[in-house]
């Protein structure tokens, strides 16, 4: 299918539907089903191919295109999200993305768009303004966004206080979202181990499941030392 077009409508984004479903791979949908745990309306395309469509769509209207996503499908939402990672206009971008933020619903969607979302990097003034707005949604998958983009992109000395006051502002009982902060802690302690076990020591107010996981997560590193991972574990409530 030609996904180039100049203008799209109800009746061609329903043949683009059509033609998603017709490159289904049956066994690589049982596969990732399995991965993602959630009940999602799952296609079954792989990301590469999902990543060239979106390239495809993007090189036409994509303007018009996003306008007619509907969000009902996994490879259908990830296409949408692969289209921002493209968009140069950080304005145009952050008003997508609010969109696309309120249409996750596991972890795929959040951690994939969040890892190609290049535009981060040279625009964190706007994005930690982004993240400031949105970590304390009451929608877990917006929470979960806003820590997968601190732990991928602001891990530096401006920001690695600001990084671990967020992990303790968090008082939403959702595992997706104490997984992103646990990770994002241990990747804080890669980078700035000082800094990172004394707020485990002695300023974190994590509850006991993410403190631990995050000092899991930390020790499964292969960056730290036998003798690091030892003291980790005597510290572990």
């Amino acid at each position: 299918m030609n996904l180039t077009l100049t203008n799209w409508n109800s009746t061609n984004y329903q043949e683009y539907i059509t033609y998603l479903l017709s490159i289904q791979d049956v066994k690589y949908r049982k596969f990732h089903q399995k991965l993602l745990k959630e009940n999602i309306n799952l296609i079954g395309i792989r990301t590469p191919i999902l990543k060239k469509l979106a390239s495809d769509i993007y090189q036409g209207n994509y303007k018009s295109f996003l306008e007619q996503v509907k969000f009902n499908y996994y490879e259908e939402t990830l296409i949408y999200g692969f289209i921002l990672c493209k968009i140069k206009d950080v304005n145009e971008l952050l008003h997508h993305l609010d969109i696309y933020t309120k249409h996750i619903n596991n972890w795929a969607t959040c951690d994939l768009l969040v890892t190609n979302l290049k535009i981060v990097s040279k625009n964190k003034d706007i994005f930690i303004k982004y993240i400031k707005s949105n970590i304390t949604s009451t929608n877990p998958w917006q929470i979960r966004f806003c820590y997968v983009l601190l732990l991928s992109y602001f891990i530096e000395g401006k920001y690695i206080k600001q990084i671990l006051n967020y992990c303790n502002k968090n008082k939403l009982n959702n595992y997706y979202v104490k997984m992103s902060i646990a990770w994002a802690i241990s990747m804080c302690y890669i980078k700035y181990k000082d800094i990172t076990l004394n707020y485990l020591l002695k300023e974190n107010t994590l509850d006991k499941w993410t403190y631990n996981k995050a000092i899991q997560k930390i020790i499964e590193s292969t960056r730290i030392t036998k003798e690091e991972k030892n003291y980790l574990k005597s510290i572990k409530k």
